[in-house]
C-alpha cells in the first residue's frame, strides 16, 4: 500500500497542475472551424481572437451556446449523446456534493468543472446510458470501465471519482489547458492532438461551449457562497 508520505507528495504534485482559471478566447478560421483556448494568444495573432469571458467574477457569454442535450437523430460515437435525465427530483443537484468535494480535493480539479461536466453529461441522473454505451453521472465509456478498474459504474462514488481522475489525466496531458481538457473528455486526446485544439466536430464544439457556460455559472455560485 502507498504510504501516507507518498500520498501527500502525489497530491501536492496534482495540485500544482490544476487547470487554469483564465480568459476564454475564440476565433473562426478560413475553413469555418471554430477554435477555443484559455491560453492568451500572442500579440501578433490576438486581433483575430474574440474574448468570450473576462476572467474570475465575469460571466461567460458564448454565441450559440445553448445547453447541451445530446439530442438528435442517430447514435453518435461520443460520450455525451445522452438520453434526458429520468431523475427529476430537485435534490439531485446537491445529493452528490460530498463526493464532488472529495474528488475535487483528491485530484485537484475545481469543483465547478466537475459540476459542469456532470450537468452536461447526465444532468445529475446516475442511471443515464447513452446509445454509445457511456454510463452514469460522468458518462464513463465501457472501455474506461476496464481501464479505470470500475466495478460498479452506476455507483455515484465510483463514477464521479473515475470521471474526475480522467479529467486530471487530461489536464496533466495539456499542462492545465482548460479548453483542451474539456474537449479531450468528449472527443479524446487523439482528436484534440490531431486538430491542435477543439476538433471541428459540431457535437464536440457544442459540448465545449456548454461545459464552459456551466463552468462559469458554477464558479459564480461558488464565489457568491464564500
Amino acid at each position: 500500500m502507498r504510504t501516507l508520505a507518498a500520498l501527500t507528495i502525489a497530491l501536492a504534485a496534482l495540485a500544482s497542475a490544476r487547470p487554469a482559471a483564465a480568459n476564454i478566447y475564440s476565433y473562426t478560421d478560413d475553413n469555418g472551424i471554430l477554435h477555443f483556448t484559455n491560453v492568451e494568444p500572442p500579440a501578433s495573432k490576438r486581433p483575430r481572437w474574440r474574448l468570450l469571458s473576462n476572467g474570475p467574477g465575469k460571466a461567460l457569454t458564448v454565441s450559440g451556446a445553448s445547453p447541451w442535450t445530446g439530442s438528435g437523430g442517430g447514435c453518435r460515437a461520443s460520450r455525451a449523446d445522452v438520453v434526458p435525465a429520468r431523475d427529476r427530483s430537485p435534490d439531485r443537484y446537491v445529493r452528490y456534493d460530498g463526493i464532488i468535494d472529495y474528488a475535487s480535493r483528491l485530484y485537484a480539479i475545481p469543483e465547478p468543472l466537475i459540476r459542469a461536466i456532470i450537468k452536461v453529461e447526465s444532468d445529475y441522473d446516475p442511471s443515464v446510458v447513452s446509445c454509445a454505451g457511456a454510463k452514469g453521472l460522468m458518462q464513463v465509456m465501457p472501455y474506461e470501465e476496464k481501464s479505470e478498474h470500475i466495478e460498479h459504474v452506476f455507483d455515484p462514488w465510483q463514477n464521479i471519482l473515475a470521471g474526475t481522475r480522467m479529467l486530471r489525466s487530461k489536464a496533466n496531458h495539456w499542462n492545465g489547458d482548460l479548453v483542451k481538457t474539456i474537449a479531450s473528455y468528449h472527443a479524446g486526446v487523439g482528436a484534440v492532438t490531431k486538430y491542435h485544439g477543439v476538433p471541428p466536430y459540431e457535437t464536440t464544439q457544442q459540448y465545449v461551449k456548454s461545459v464552459l457556460k456551466w463552468y462559469e455559472k458554477y464558479k459564480q455560485r461558488e464565489l457568491a457562497e464564500r
